[in-house]
């Protein structure tokens, strides 16, 4: 399975809240004929690491795509530049932050790319949604279902939202 994690803390003069952004982004990943298979729940949480930065709406989805790992990542920059991130200090706020979080089993660790993404055992705003849309799906480098990995994570406030 290919996991993109989608995260936003800041509207925009183009998207009115963090949800929209959130939601702009799925639909720029479609128009690049990115398969859309599944898609968790939008999760409201608190900006690691702790900073007085707005909190993160946050979700997960899984994709197909014939773009092998590398490109699907450049088309994930290319999209955040689009819909106005920009980059420069590190853990910023930001519009739109797309993470390739998983691209099947590979595991890659290059210059630019690491897979699967090196924090994802660490964050349960990427663990639990991807354990809401994939209770199977098994870490590859750590051989745990990601719900076993998500009860190392209880003590992370992380809240569902209705909508």
């Amino acid at each position: 399975m290919i996991f993109i994690g989608i995260g936003s803390n800041l509207t925009s003069d183009n998207y009115n809240s963090k949800l929209d952004a959130c939601r702009g982004s799925i639909e720029l990943l479609r128009r690049n004929n990115i398969e859309i298979s599944s898609q968790s729940s939008w999760y409201e949480t608190l900006p690691i690491p702790a900073s007085s930065q707005s909190n993160f709406i946050n979700g997960v989805i899984s994709v197909k795509t014939h773009l092998d790992s590398s490109y699907l990542l450049d088309l994930l920059l290319t999209i955040e530049a689009q819909m106005g991130r920009k980059r420069g200090v590190k853990n910023a706020a930001r519009i739109i932050d797309l993470d390739l979080i998983a691209y099947n089993c590979e595991i890659v660790e290059t210059e630019t790319l690491t897979l699967p993404h090196p924090r994802l055992s660490q964050r349960a705003f990427v663990v639990r949604p991807i354990a809401e849309i994939a209770p199977d799906w098994r870490h590859p480098v750590l051989g745990l279902k990601i719900n076993e990995v998500l009860t190392t994570l209880s003590d992370q406030k992380i809240t569902r939202l209705s909508y």
